[in-house]
């Protein structure tokens, strides 16, 4: 990947992107919080402001793209409170000198309440929704989440980039090896789980609370990350605290959802298996971006002796966890 992606990414070349689709911008520009894409709130001289999002050059394919708006929309035509992109001229995805966007709905709201069991409950309810139109269809350009592409290939990355320091790499190799032993066994304990289409990464940062009006309750932002998978892929990481606070938390999300989903309680030998893999993934994410200056900013910590001090530190205690019985909910 070039460095830098997004140099060429300025305020005015944002502007005349949207206005080469039809829409007509003020000028006012507000930067959301995303690092994979370019994400920002736009205002409109007319009507309410959009949020357009940039795509990270590379990253997925146009097909993959469409793939994600394709799914987004069919969920939100189903009425489940997905924000899916704008259509213009037939087309959700759109190009720009060389940058491609697309414009959606903006959707203010707040963090969940995960602590309430009501809330989960709601919450529940919706993703339990997703999974059933998920399972109805398979994707077919999107990849999966599994072993190889969140464990195998991010750890041998990481050990031919000479980033882990020589004192630690063959602790750090140790321990991710381990660590992904444990994650194969996980997945044979749970046997031919189901794979089918997810948000694939439904945390509470992905999840906008409403509290009044016509969109009152949750709703889904941010398919970016749309994949195949087991259906406890987007649960666990609703999920925090000891095991006794999870498994309380579990219960209510549970409670809503399966009114719409089945749920296999054998993927729940997959919980600390795909927090193991999302771990690692996570550590090669902020390595193959360390060229895009938003990642030095944000992750100074990145890469520094402590950091794989804590990895290691992390992959052992995700070890053990793995040994444990898993969660069990009645």
């Amino acid at each position: 990947m070039e460095p830098a992606p997004y140099s060429g990414l300025t305020p005015d070349r944002m502007l005349d992107a949207l206005a080469a689709v039809g829409l007509r911008p003020d000028g006012r520009l507000l930067a959301l919080g995303s690092y994979e894409n370019r994400v920002y709130q736009m205002g409109m001289e007319e009507g309410p402001p959009v949020v357009a999002k940039f795509y990270r050059p590379e990253r997925w394919s146009d097909a993959q793209i469409l793939e994600e708006h394709a799914f987004a929309a069919e969920l939100a035509a189903r009425e489940i409170p997905v924000v899916a992109p704008l259509a213009m001229d037939g087309r959700t995805l759109h190009a720009f000198e060389g940058f491609r966007f697309a414009v959606f709905p903006r959707r203010g709201g707040r963090p969940p309440e995960l602590e309430d069991a009501k809330v989960l409950e709601w919450i529940g309810r919706f993703v339990g929704r997703i999974h059933a139109v998920g399972a109805t269809l398979p994707f077919r350009t999107r990849p999966a989440l599994d072993l190889e592409s969140h464990g195998i290939e991010p750890r041998a990355w990481l050990v031919a980039s000479g980033l882990i320091p020589a004192d630690l790499r063959d602790a750090w190799e140790t321990a991710t090896a381990l660590a992904l032993e444990g994650v194969r066994r996980s997945y044979e304990r749970a046997g031919g789980v189901k794979s089918i289409r997810l948000h694939g990464d439904c945390h509470g940062g992905n999840v906008l609370w409403t509290a009044e009006g016509e969109m009152r309750g949750p709703h889904f932002v941010d398919l970016d990350d749309a994949r195949a998978g087991p259906a406890v892929q987007d649960l666990w990481m609703l999920l925090s605290g000891d095991r006794a606070a999870m498994t309380r938390q579990l219960m209510d999300v549970l409670e809503g959802y399966e009114d719409f989903s089945e749920f296999d309680p054998r993927e729940l030998a997959l919980v600390e298996a795909l927090r193991t893999l999302r771990l690692i993934h996570y550590s090669a994410w902020i390595a193959r971006r360390w060229d895009d200056p938003a990642f030095p900013a944000a992750f100074p910590w990145f890469g520094t002796q402590r950091y794989w001090q804590d990895r290691i530190l992390e992959m052992r205690e995700q070890i053990a966890a793995m040994d444990e019985e898993p969660l069990h909910v009645d």
